[in-house]
């Protein structure tokens, strides 16, 4: 599992001082974006500048409880399934035994049109390497 820690700061909050639900995604954004530059040695400022990516095709997402400023979050990432172009992942985050947020994504990796593309073995490998047991 995959673990990244993100304090709520106030750009994060809404005027009742609680984490604004659109930041949340902005914060699931970072955690992936950093899973693949951390674990799958795949930036996205690799990916793009040779025009590939992983756009998000789905997102679920059950908002448990709020956040408030200065609180700092336990972001866990899990490959929950990994395809020959698509990747899931589960990803939850918590402040200290209150769990404050639960989603489920896909993402695609693509070519440099747009087109569903397989994962390049080696990073194939690495990503297979945090998927949960069946």
């Amino acid at each position: 599992m995959y673990h990244r820690h993100i304090r709520i700061e106030f750009n994060h909050c809404d005027p009742a001082g609680i984490v604004f639900y659109p930041r949340y995604f902005e914060m699931t954004n970072s955690v992936v974006e950093n899973f693949f530059r951390e674990v799958v040695d795949l930036p996205f400022e690799a990916m793009m500048a040779i025009g590939v990516g992983v756009p998000t095709a789905r997102i679920s997402t059950v908002f448990h409880a709020p956040s408030r400023l200065g609180e700092v979050l336990d972001w866990q990432l899990r490959v929950t399934k990994l395809g020959g172009t698509s990747l899931g992942l589960h990803i939850e985050a918590h402040c200290g035994p209150s769990h404050r947020l639960s989603t489920d994504l896909v993402l695609v990796h693509i070519d440099p049109n747009g087109r569903p593309q397989a994962w390049p073995p080696a990073s194939r490998d690495k990503i297979a390497a945090f998927q949960e047991a069946p």
